[in-house]
């Protein structure tokens, strides 16, 4: 088991999004790793945006999370982690969830959610370079388009 000092388990969380179309099908994967042990899921959408499978790939990767743990997300989406880093959230909360443009933010409940599991778990969020060879990122990338590709297949298949 991989403690740290605090106690609580220290989990990696991987995650990427795809659309094929932006908007269309989308899909989102998720890679948890804790000690010996690691988890795939994935999942998507008929019809969204690629920024919404990446904030939902690190939403549904934090919510697989059974107890407050300490977490490395690792993302190739500037959007989310910068919005972490730099804290875009709180000029966003507190100009009521408008950006500067005065336009409403895009998102605002995944956004909502992502910060709600901040508040339970204690989250580094760390940026990759995508599709460059780290063996994590691109097994997301893989589940992430595997999963708008099943969307895609399904909304043929429906027409």
């Amino acid at each position: 088991m991989v403690l740290n000092g605090s106690g609580q388990p220290h989990v990696e969380i991987y995650t990427d999004g795809a659309c094929l179309g932006n908007p269309g099908p989308g899909g989102w994967g998720a890679i948890l790793r804790y000690g010996n042990h690691e988890k795939e899921l994935s999942g998507g959408e008929p019809q969204t945006t690629n920024q919404r499978m990446e904030l939902t790939a690190a939403i549904k990767g934090l919510e697989a999370l059974k107890r407050p743990c300490k977490v490395t997300l690792y993302s190739d989406s500037a959007y989310l982690i910068n919005a972490f880093r730099e804290r875009w959230f709180d000029r966003w909360q507190a100009t009521g969830w408008r950006r500067s443009d005065k336009k409403d933010v895009e998102n605002r409940d995944l956004w909502e959610r992502l910060l709600e599991l901040s508040k339970i778990h204690q989250i580094t969020w760390t940026k990759v370079k995508g599709h460059a060879g780290h063996e994590f990122n691109e097994r997301c990338d893989r589940l992430a388009r595997s999963a708008a590709e099943a969307q895609k297949e399904q909304s043929t298949s429906t027409d």
